[in-house]
């Protein structure tokens, strides 16, 4: 990230609108207008489908305006331009819970990471269906709640999950290896804001067994993929994605302990993305300005 970027008098703009000429003055413009000064601009146009993706981050040290008074200033242009918009302010940190199982590598990499600052996150709580990675949350000072489910359970769970949620104020949940599938109801709950990680290079091997597939094919690459969960299992808007080349000489257990490498640095990223607002979600596809 760049430092300056969390600076308490920066803002994030993140927009996607029919294409048409005069969008980046426009923006620029009402910027100006306000005292700021770009400090980056990343935009794309979709050439098939017309459609304007930009994110803008401003300086705004020479105005005193809160982000609510310029979310306030900015709507009538984004009506104008039949907008899907955010305003953030950079120095308000995306509150965040993680879902975990028992699988410890991308809770650990997550921890690790932002123990030493790399993410713009407020880790607030650790939900997990079992108690396996208490003693590691409490390593982290992390609150760890445990909500052992079954299929006639679940829809009580989930809700004791949400008012958790709720509580907590969180902003985005993070599946760091949940082997549970969420309902519709939940998923619903916080649209576009649950980041999964799925250990195969989507939209091959979907599931929960994509290693012993990958083995069964014999493939030469594997692969992880972190991406936007929807209703559709494993078929949401993929944020990351990276892979590795493997051979006929690695075992099933090779190909798992090479694929958690790739799992935890590919997470991790998408997690960061999402923290410093550089996804916009078109559809069934993102645009990441990285």
């Amino acid at each position: 990230m760049i430092m300056s970027e969390t600076s308490p008098q920066n803002y994030i703009l993140l927009l996607s609108c029919p294409d048409r000429a005069g969008l980046v003055s426009r923006i620029s413009q009402f910027i100006y207008e306000r005292g700021g000064n770009i400090l980056d601009l990343d935009e794309h146009v979709d050439p098939v489908e017309k459609i304007f993706f930009v994110r803008v981050l401003w300086s705004a040290e020479k105005y005193s305006i809160s982000a609510s008074e310029l979310e306030d200033a900015f709507r009538p242009l984004a009506k104008e331009f039949d907008a899907s918009w955010i305003i953030r302010l950079t120095a308000r940190k995306t509150r965040i819970a993680i879902f975990v199982s028992r699988y410890d590598h991308c809770l650990l990499e997550i921890l690790w990471r932002n123990s030493i600052g790399e993410f713009a996150i407020d880790l607030a709580i650790i939900i997990s269906n079992h108690s396996d990675l208490a003693p590691l949350a409490a390593q982290y000072g992390i609150p760890f709640h445990i909500f052992p489910i079954t299929s006639d359970t679940k829809e009580k769970v989930e809700l004791q999950e949400l008012d958790l949620l709720e509580k907590s104020s969180i902003d985005t949940i993070v599946l760091a290896r949940y082997m549970q599938v969420l309902s519709s109801q939940f998923v619903e709950s916080y649209k576009n804001r649950i980041i999964n990680i799925h250990h195969s290079f989507l939209p091959a091997f979907v599931g929960s067994n994509p290693y012993r597939q990958a083995y069964e094919r014999g493939v030469k690459i594997i692969g992880a993929t972190s991406h936007y969960v929807t209703e559709v299992l494993d078929e949401g808007p993929i944020i990351e994605q990276d892979i590795m080349r493997v051979s006929h000489k690695d075992t099933r257990n090779d190909l798992v302990r090479k694929g958690r490498d790739l799992e935890r640095l590919v997470l991790a990223k998408a997690l960061r993305l999402h923290a410093e607002h550089r996804i916009l979600v078109n559809g069934k596809k993102t645009v990441v300005f990285d």
